[in-house]
C-alpha cells in the first residue's frame, strides 16, 4: 500500500493559474487542471479557487456523489498534518482520545459535535 504524497498550503498556491489549477477539499490535494473547461458550473469557478482550500465553495455547491467520486480522477495527495484544517484536527483528536479510553475523549467529542 502507498502512502499520500503530502503538500503543505505553500506548494497547493504556487498552482494557481489556468494551465496549472490545483485546488484543496477536504486536507486532500487535486490538480483540476485537465477539468477545467468540462467543469459543469464554469472555469471560472475553479479559477477563483486556484492554489487555495476550496472545501466551503465545494460543498456550498451541494456536489452530486457522482461529482464526489469524479473528484477522485484528479487527487494528488493530502495537505500536510500540521497544516490540516481546524475541523479535521479536531475530528482527529476526538478519535485518538475515544481510543484510549479517558473521559476527556468523551466530553472531547461532544464539545466539538
Amino acid at each position: 500500500m502507498s502512502t499520500a504524497k503530502k503538500y503543505t498550503f505553500a506548494e497547493v498556491k504556487e498552482h494557481n493559474k489556468p494551465s496549472d489549477l490545483w485546488v484543496v477539499i477536504h486536507d486532500k490535494v487535486y490538480d483540476v487542471t485537465k477539468f477545467l473547461h468540462e467543469h459543469p458550473g464554469g472555469e471560472e469557478v475553479l479559477e477563483e479557487s486556484a492554489g487555495r482550500n476550496a472545501t466551503k465553495d465545494f460543498d456550498d455547491a451541494d456536489h452530486s456523489e457522482s461529482a464526489k467520486e469524479q473528484l477522485a480522477n484528479y487527487y494528488l495527495g493530502d495537505i500536510v498534518d500540521e497544516e490540516k484544517t481546524e475541523k479535521s484536527v479536531s475530528k482527529k483528536a476526538a478519535s485518538s482520545n475515544s481510543n484510549s479510553g479517558s473521559n476527556k475523549g468523551s466530553w472531547f467529542r461532544r464539545l466539538m459535535n
